[in-house]
């Protein structure tokens, strides 16, 4: 059997990365989500003290997971954006729409159609995959 590889990150992947661009640069966010033709991809463009400003760009459902280390701000810059809580309960955002998820809930985002959005979190934020979901 030939192992598929993942279109995600693994969870050292995520929370090792970098920040795109340096303090003082100006950053054209709406050229860094039109440069993305692929259905996935998550990346640090700055980072803001203990913090970093994500660009996500996704099509479908990304994987059940939590930060048990930092909250996660989301805000649709683009598309609707559906996070799942593990309570059963679904957050909907549309455009320019935001809201804070706390460390530790276990959550996982599925975007309709193509989504842009801005996550805002601890730098290195430890990420846990949860496998299923009761």
């Amino acid at each position: 059997m030939i192992a598929m590889k993942s279109p995600f990150p693994s969870a050292q992947q995520y929370s090792a990365q970098s920040a795109h661009y340096p303090a003082l640069t100006v950053v054209d966010i709406q050229a860094e989500q039109g440069a993305i033709t692929g259905s996935y991809s998550n990346h640090v463009l700055v980072d803001v003290n203990t913090d970093c400003m994500r660009l996500a760009v996704f099509e479908g459902e990304y994987r059940w997971h939590q930060h048990p280390d930092s909250d996660e701000l989301f805000l649709v810059v683009a598309g609707v954006l559906q996070i799942d809580l593990a309570d059963g309960n679904c957050l909907e955002l549309t455009e320019w729409q935001s809201v804070v998820i706390p460390a530790g809930t276990v959550h996982r985002t599925r975007a309709i159609g193509r989504t842009v959005n801005l996550t805002c979190e601890k730098k290195g934020a430890e990420t846990v995959f949860v496998e299923t979901v009761a």
